[in-house]
């Protein structure tokens, strides 16, 4: 078959930190050389497309701002669209922060004023914190908003805890599960994703190392969908799954043989 578009998760497909992962350039050059358009997509809200784009020109590969959207573009956009007048009372980084406010949208640091909460990684998450919002969500009319589902992503010392470990502290005090978690698969993650590559499903692959994400998304939308071995997936996680890749492949220097 003949593909027109593919859509890359970054961590554990493209780099691990800022190290390019064995194979990720001769794989990208495929594609290119194949002309395919790219979307890099990352669950990871805390960078920018601009600094993502910077991160990826560091570990060696030309990218630019505009074939990159992240978690905090999608959550950002959703709720720019949803809850465009919400007081927001964030937990999570800086960058997510300034990236809310830098589009319009209102974040309070008093959690009685919350309208919305929403919910990420955050690297300074600690037990006050974990007060706060919990206090933020005592109206049961207050909504509940998270970043991105992944529980654990892949960094240069391994991996360490991610937006769902977060999501999932506040929820279970809370007592509720999230109106919505955005990023990968959510449907506004589809939707965003079908938008910005303009093509038929059917025409696109979808690259990545996360079942529950990367392969969920593809399988969702409809595309064609390729789990590569160099983030968190192993052989006991794919026996495990509901979620079926259509290839299985040891890296992405090897996606030239479904081209």
């Amino acid at each position: 078959m003949s593909y027109r578009g593919v859509v890359l998760d970054v961590d554990g497909t493209v780099v691990r930190g800022d190290e390019p992962i064995p194979g990720a350039a001769e794989g990208l050059d495929r594609l290119s050389a194949a002309g395919l358009r790219r979307l890099f997509v990352s669950n990871n809200p805390t960078k920018r497309p601009p600094a993502y784009a910077d991160r990826l020109r560091r570990a060696g590969f030309d990218a630019h701002p505009d074939e990159i959207v992240t978690a905090g573009t999608i959550t950002t956009a959703y709720l720019a669209e949803r809850h465009p007048d919400d007081a927001l009372f964030v937990v999570g980084e800086n960058a997510l922060v300034e990236q809310l406010t830098d589009a319009g949208l209102t974040v309070v640091t008093d959690e009685a004023r919350a309208d919305t909460v929403v919910v990420s990684i955050d690297r300074s998450f600690d037990y006050d914190r974990l007060c706060a919002a919990l206090r933020a969500c005592d109206d049961e009319d207050v909504t509940l908003v998270g970043t991105d589902p992944d529980m654990v992503i892949p960094a240069a010392e391994g991996d360490v805890p991610g937006s769902g470990a977060i999501i999932n502290a506040v929820a279970g005090v809370v007592g509720r599960k999230p109106d919505v978690v955005l990023g990968k698969p959510s449907k506004p993650a589809r939707r965003m994703i079908r938008d910005r590559l303009d093509l038929p499903p059917r025409d696109c692959l979808v690259v990545g190392d996360r079942l529950d994400t990367d392969i969920a998304l593809g399988e969702r939308a409809g595309m064609t969908t390729v789990l590569v071995r160099t983030g968190v997936t192993d052989d006991r996680d794919l026996e495990r799954s509901d979620v079926t890749p259509d290839y299985v492949l040891d890296s992405l220097g090897d996606v030239g043989s479904i081209l």
